[in-house]
């Protein structure tokens, strides 16, 4: 299976699942937020390196997690009464 292929298929997700995943988001950029305020009360360059080093993958983290739901899609819920 090629990466094209991976990219363009529709992933079908329930609405709990797409919840957590929104809510892993802002946790993420809140939490970058705050390491990157953190930054200036370092003084150590290697820390400092480090602690952006998080902070940019935290970013890039939301940033996967968004693009999966712009791909994905809600399932419907079942019907309560069988037809």
């Amino acid at each position: 299976m090629t990466s094209n292929c991976i990219a363009q298929d529709t992933v079908e997700i329930s609405p709990r699942f797409r919840r957590t995943i929104e809510e892993r988001i802002e946790r993420l950029e809140g939490d970058a937020e705050r390491d990157e305020a953190q930054v200036e009360r370092l003084q150590d360059d290697d820390h400092i390196r480090r602690q952006m080093r998080l902070v940019a993958m935290q970013r890039f983290e939301a940033l996967r997690m968004r693009l999966f739901l712009d791909r994905a899609r809600v399932r419907l819920p079942r019907p309560m009464i069988a037809l």
